[in-house]
């Protein structure tokens, strides 16, 4: 009976031990490749890893998961047997990646150990950019840089005045004709007039704040035209964030002017349904020793509506700002906020 047990032990552990044997091993000429530096322009670049099946059992690679959407791998589909070769291809893709990269390759096979990593590295030079690269906007022939000419922040003190860069990617000369549609506060002029083929030239734009008459973010459009004979008439914007102009005041003057001063700048809605209208109130006061004269009320959401009673308050009056927030189309977390222009710093509130 004990000569029996033992023989079916020995058994045992000579079968166990034989199947663990049975096993695929990796063994790659190189687990990291180096293409160094290339040019962007020059478009994908591959490498193929060569390995070794190394084991005892045909080596099956069931799939190869790249770190980066830019890299496509590619590998040995058929089982490999013992001692013969397989490969896994890494494929990168440098455009609009500039600079050195590091990417890894993930294998999952049959083989011990399951999961391998291989590595491609290297340095993408910055193709030079072309002209549609930096005049991205194009009407006709002529290219700009976007379609809204951005002032950014223009005061009712003076008129602001900035040039933005255009470009006549056709074949002829194009003239900027003396026709012009702009509101009263902007004026446009072209230098040159004429811009040769394949030359640059400067879109001016003055921006009178003070006549805009308005406050925060705005944007308007102009209509240019030219004397090509299709899409002549050239439609664009021009943004700006408009501030009141206040000159630097004294501590006498400080002292005696009005101040703003809100309860809270805060309100959570908490959840509320899709769809929804909900309403909600913001208290505050003038605490300053003149009166408050509220220039411009901007909620940043057409969502967003809001009203004051009135736009102007005595020292030590209090008002009400009511606000209402217009859920439909909406899900999930939203955030909203409200410039208040009164004749002192600009005062946010958010809900």
């Amino acid at each position: 009976m004990k000569s029996q047990l033992f023989l079916a032990l020995l058994v045992f552990l000579s079968i166990s031990i034989a199947a663990a044997q049975d096993r695929a091993t990796f063994a790659f000429e190189e687990e990291t490749f180096d293409f160094g530096t290339f040019k962007e322009e020059n478009g994908p670049v591959e490498h193929k890893f060569v390995f070794v099946n190394k084991g005892n059992a045909p080596l099956i690679i069931e799939g190869v998961r790249a770190s980066c959407g830019c890299t496509t791998p590619a590998w040995s589909k058929e089982p490999i047997p013992p001692g013969e070769k397989g490969f896994v291809v890494a494929k990168y893709d440098p455009k609009n990646r500039p600079g050195s990269f590091r990417k890894s390759l993930t294998i999952t096979s049959n083989a011990d150990p399951a999961s391998k990593v291989i590595f491609i590295q290297g340095m993408v030079e910055t193709r030079p950019k072309s002209v549609a690269d930096q005049y991205a906007y194009k009407i006709g022939d002529m290219r700009f840089r976007y379609q809204s000419m951005n002032m950014g922040r223009v005061t009712t003190e003076k008129p602001l005045t900035r040039s933005f860069d255009i470009y006549n990617d056709g074949e002829k000369a194009i003239t900027f004709l003396d026709k012009k549609e702009t509101p009263d506060f902007i004026s446009i002029s072209i230098q040159p007039n004429i811009i040769e083929p394949k030359t640059g030239g400067k879109l001016i734009v003055t921006y009178n704040g003070k006549m805009k008459n308005d406050y925060g973010y705005v944007s308007d459009p102009i209509h240019l035209f030219t004397d090509e004979e299709s899409d002549a008439e050239k439609v664009l914007r021009v943004v700006a964030s408009i501030e009141e102009y206040f000159a630097p005041l004294t501590q006498e003057q400080l002292a005696q002017a009005p101040r703003l001063a809100f309860e809270s700048t805060l309100h959570d809605f908490g959840n509320i349904r899709r769809n929804a209208v909900v309403s909600t109130e913001f208290k505050f006061s003038n605490t300053g020793k003149s009166e408050l004269n509220i220039r411009a009320i901007k909620p940043n959401c057409a969502c967003t509506v809001v009203k004051m009673d009135k736009d102007t308050y005595a020292p030590g009056e209090s008002g009400i700002l009511s606000v209402q927030f217009d859920a439909t189309g909406r899900q999930g977390t939203q955030q909203k906020s409200i410039v208040i222009f009164p004749m002192i710093r600009a005062h946010h509130l958010c809900h």
